[in-house]
């Protein structure tokens, strides 16, 4: 595609026995006038083709990086999903030591309780006349809480 600019310009001749060494053209009498490119030198189409080449790596160094970075940010959504899940596993976890050292503490008392037989069942079981005493007996108020003691084992 030529995008050049042209403009003929019409010379007279006369048809006669002169030849082109007799009658040069002269500036005056140019056959075709406009701006064509210049010829690009050896130097500049060099400069321009690593210019190109650098360009190329460049857009595929970028294109590499996008991708890297969206591979990184998907396995950094996934390991803080993972994160809040074991966050979650360790508080029930807590809780549930917790339940297990009360019951290896209730354990632990009842197995030393029998362990030295200081429990014992009666062996009679007598049953009393009721008596009645002059002196009152202060009722003591009944405890609203109770409170789970949990000793160590």
């Amino acid at each position: 595609m030529n995008t050049a600019r042209v403009r003929t310009v019409s010379i007279q001749e006369s048809y006669s026995n002169q030849t082109y060494v007799n009658n040069p053209i002269t500036e005056e009498n140019q056959v075709i006038e406009g701006y064509f490119q210049k010829e690009i030198s050896q130097k500049a189409m060099a400069i321009r083709k690593v210019n190109k080449t650098l360009c190329g790596l460049l857009g595929i160094a970028v294109m590499v990086a996008f991708v890297s970075y969206y591979f990184s940010m998907s396995n950094e959504l996934a390991l803080n999903k993972l994160s809040r899940q074991i966050s979650t596993l360790n508080e029930e976890n807590a809780e549930l030591q917790n339940n297990l050292d009360r019951l290896k503490s209730f354990n632990n008392v009842d197995s030393k309780m029998m362990e030295y037989n200081m429990l014992q069942k009666a062996a009679k079981v007598i049953e009393v006349q009721a008596v009645h005493s002059p002196v009152a007996v202060d009722n003591k108020p009944e405890k609203t809480a109770s409170f789970n003691w949990a000793i160590g084992y």
